[in-house]
């Protein structure tokens, strides 16, 4: 039986096409079926309680945590930023899974070229940043990630997996597929990009790398959308 892929997204009230047209990029590339769920607050309830801190970017910024929770600890569930476009079959990288690991994701080691982001946010600088935009999770390791300690534990406690009992439990993947558009120089072979500092859904960033497929990728849904 083929393994349904089970991807989390965030979801942000102000990137609403950012969530769907990275759905439409994923779907259209998939070799298998996927299960595509949005992490959007309105949805979680009481399971998420914890007021926004004033440094969050984006909605998703602590609630991504939830992933292996909503999974029920069980399997293994990808999460994504919504403001991302996957350029290759996702089945590719759900075969990188490595049970060795609790969490996989890219490891990357850079400072940010900017210092605001996307509607002005301010640009935070830490260790291990935007290692959390995407994440394998080897759910049934992860338990650690309850809802108590999502809404509780501070916002470097989880994006630098203090969560896991060593960093040797963090299973390192391809840069490819979590390229930073505009911190690194473009190349054809990125799997997954990552609009990090500001999606072309805003104008200013309209002409960023691969802004171009994000559009055509944009129009193919219109274009679906208005025939059926």
């Amino acid at each position: 039986m083929t393994e349904v892929v089970n991807i989390y997204v965030g979801f942000d009230s102000k990137e609403v096409v950012a969530h769907h047209v990275l759905s439409q990029s994923i779907l259209e590339r998939s070799s298998v079926p996927v299960r595509i769920t949005a992490i959007y607050l309105p949805n979680l309830g009481k399971v998420f309680t914890r007021e926004r801190n004033a440094l969050q970017s984006t909605e998703f910024s602590f609630s991504r945590f939830l992933t292996p929770y909503l999974s029920s600890f069980q399997g293994w569930s990808l999460f994504m930023d919504c403001d991302m476009l996957a350029r290759a079959d996702i089945a590719e990288l759900w075969a990188l899974r490595d049970d060795r690991f609790s969490a996989m994701c890219v490891k990357h080691d850079y400072q940010p070229k900017i210092e605001t982001k996307f509607l002005g946010q301010t640009q935070t600088k830490y260790e291990k940043k935007n290692w959390s935009s995407l994440i394998l999770f080897n759910n049934a390791r992860c338990k650690a990630l309850s809802p108590e300690y999502v809404n509780t534990a501070t916002g470097l406690q989880l994006h630098q997996f203090k969560w896991l009992e060593s960093d040797d439990l963090i299973g390192e993947l391809p840069v490819t597929w979590n390229y930073l558009v505009n911190e690194y120089d473009k190349r054809d072979d990125a799997k997954i990009v990552h609009f990090t500092d500001g999606g072309p859904y805003f104008d200013e960033y309209k002409d960023n790398d691969y802004a171009d497929e994000w559009f055509a990728t944009r129009d193919r849904m219109l274009h679906v959308q208005q025939r059926t």
